[in-house]
């Protein structure tokens, strides 16, 4: 892991500004920098582990993630702009020529790398973190009003073009050429879904092996690393065969949401040491200012502040840790991924009478099975954007200000992914909108952002242009049989692994957030936040408070609607009124 910055001006760069835009990410990079200027660019660079910047001739290379930027400029060197396509691993980077003032830069093909960039007119930025452009003088912060609907439907970032006005993501699997003060993007790697005829037993071989080599390959290196350890089959296999001296895990201090005591009794089966915290309620409510300034944008998936203690923890042993995430995307671990079995048996029927039913059972009382005949009355198209749904289009625009308030709808932001997958099965429809939406911009980022905070390296052997190969070739059934999600995945696991492990249902980062806000002490924290002035310019306030209030008494749970507002105001807090000071 390491960070990097830089920007290009016609009208000349200042050295003391690189310094200080490099230093504000120094998080992701402690142990070392590197920079360069001339008269047109300024490039900083910050590093952790890896040989991450490099210079040959005329070109500078600056490399976040596992791939070694001296192969990267060989590669470029050798292939030019295809040089993102041959390369494997993670990776976001960008290549200088000194000559040309050029700018070549790519991202991985899953987005476990982050990248932003910033064109303005007489300025380019570009780097690992957002938060670096505003130590610019030039950089104009503004927000972008369009970005807070669909991030109250989604919790995360949606679009392309960041909170920031101006501020886009180099998407995943993407390159970029910067040449002349126009930038062109494209797009090098799109993903296929095509099953292969082999056996049940083959794919787990392959599976297996390829797992283990991954992992083999991931424990590279001098340094000694660690594992992040939860109780279930992704971590839990990882572990297995990596065989770490060290393991991690976190719970929290209220029944029903503390998972540790199952990574501890695997660690004593296989003799590793386990450490692990158990997080108190006062304890997230500290770092929710932290979450959301290293994650530069809102960000309101509630497993961010286990993973950041998480994360804490581990630094303190380690500099590398083996973390599991990429399973659930790519051999279909997700219970939404799964249909009942009535559901199944109703899917016979052709659409246009499922429809038909649809609009017969949607004004009528609620009866038992009419959630299922409404919902498979419409396509998948129309109702899945992902694991996150906090609240629907409508919902949303009811409780912003008018400012806020827009005709854009979820399916805009999902429709064109759904449209590269037209043809295919129900399943592969919400596996490939997950690969390009909820993995990278919810998963990755939370990952990324934790633990580079506490300059800790993840290293995710799951994530790999093999494993989506395999698994992209898995037919559905075995992937996902009788409600089991990930089935495959569990079977290959539990070759190694005891099966209270590899059949354990997923349950992820469980925080009890719901329970907490409705004890006077946390209900507080959140209706200051909801009466300070700022607030009205973004919500109704009155809307959000009985939001507040109904869930306080009991009369319904709005937990993940109040915990979305509620980090959005505080990023918000966080960025513009207190102009990027924690507060």
């Amino acid at each position: 892991m390491s960070g990097f910055v830089g920007y290009v001006n016609k009208s000349g760069v200042d050295n003391k500004i690189i310094k200080k835009m490099a230093d504000i990410i120094k998080h992701r990079g402690p142990n070392g920098e590197d920079y360069y200027t001339d008269d047109n660019a300024a490039l900083g660079f910050c590093r952790l582990n890896n040989n991450g910047f490099a210079c040959a001739d005329n070109l500078i290379v600056m490399c976040d993630g596992e791939t070694d930027a001296e192969l990267i400029l060989r590669g470029y060197l050798e292939h030019g702009e295809q040089i993102a396509e041959r390369l494997t691993g993670t990776f976001a980077f960008i290549i200088y020529d000194k000559i040309t003032g050029d700018i070549y830069g790519a991202r991985d093909c899953f987005g476990v790398k982050p990248f932003y960039y910033y064109p303005a007119d007489n300025i380019f930025m570009f780097g690992s973190e957002i938060k670096s452009f505003l130590q610019h003088p030039d950089f104009k912060k503004e927000l972008n009003a369009q970005a807070l609907k669909m991030y109250l439907v989604f919790q995360y970032s949606a679009l392309e073009e960041t909170f920031f006005k101006n501020v886009f993501r180099l998407n995943q699997g993407c390159y970029f050429t910067y040449k002349n003060n126009k930038i062109k993007v494209t797009r090098y790697f799109e993903p296929e879904y095509k099953t292969q005829d082999k056996s049940f037993d083959e794919y787990i071989k392959i599976i297996s092996e390829a797992l283990e080599n991954s992992v083999n390959l991931n424990k590279r290196g001098d340094l000694e690393i660690g594992g992040l350890l939860s109780g279930g089959v992704d971590s839990s296999y990882i572990a297995t065969l990596a065989k770490p001296d060290k393991s991690f895990s976190v719970g929290f201090d209220k029944d029903g949401f503390d998972e540790s005591m199952y990574a501890r009794e695997l660690c004593d089966i296989l003799n590793i040491k386990n450490y692990k915290k158990i997080i108190s309620a006062d304890e997230f409510f500290a770092a929710l200012p932290k979450v959301q300034y290293y994650s530069d944008e809102p960000h309101a998936n509630l497993s961010s502040v286990p993973l950041y203690y998480l994360a804490e923890m581990a630094a303190e042993q380690v500099k590398i840790v083996l973390s599991g995430e990429g399973a659930d995307e790519f051999f279909a671990g997700y219970l939404p991924y799964a249909d009942s079995r009535p559901a199944k048996i109703y899917k016979i029927l052709p659409f246009g009478l499922r429809k038909i039913i649809k609009n017969i059972a949607q004004p009528l009382p609620n009866f038992k099975g009419r959630a299922t005949l409404i919902k498979y009355g419409r396509r998948v198209e129309d109702y899945y954007i992902g694991q996150a749904f906090i609240m629907d289009d409508g919902e949303a625009n009811n409780i912003l200000a008018a400012k806020y308030k827009n005709n854009m709808s979820y399916k805009d932001i999902t429709g064109p992914y759904f449209n590269q997958v037209k043809d295919k099965s129900d399943l592969v429809k919400k596996l490939y909108l997950d690969l390009f939406l909820w993995m990278p911009n919810d998963i990755l980022l939370k990952a990324d952002r934790m633990t580079a905070a506490h300059g800790l390296e993840a290293r995710m052997p799951i994530l790999n242009k093999e494993m989506f190969g395999i698994s992209s070739s898995i037919p559905a059934e075995y992937l996902i049989k009788n409600k089991v999600t990930k089935y495959i995945f569990r079977e290959a696991a539990s070759k190694i692994i005891p099966d209270a492990w590899a059949k354990r249902e997923k349950l992820g980062f469980p925080v009890p957030f719901r329970l907490w806000l409705r004890e006077q002490k946390y209900y507080d924290i959140l209706k200051d936040m909801f009466n300070e002035d700022f607030t009205g310019e973004f919500f109704e306030r009155d809307k959000i408070l009985d939001l507040l209030e109904a869930h306080y008494k009991g009369a319904k749970n709005n937990g993940r609607r109040l915990y979305t507002v509620y980090s959005f105001l505080l990023w918000y807090k966080i960025y513009f009124i207190n102009d990027g000071g924690i507060i």
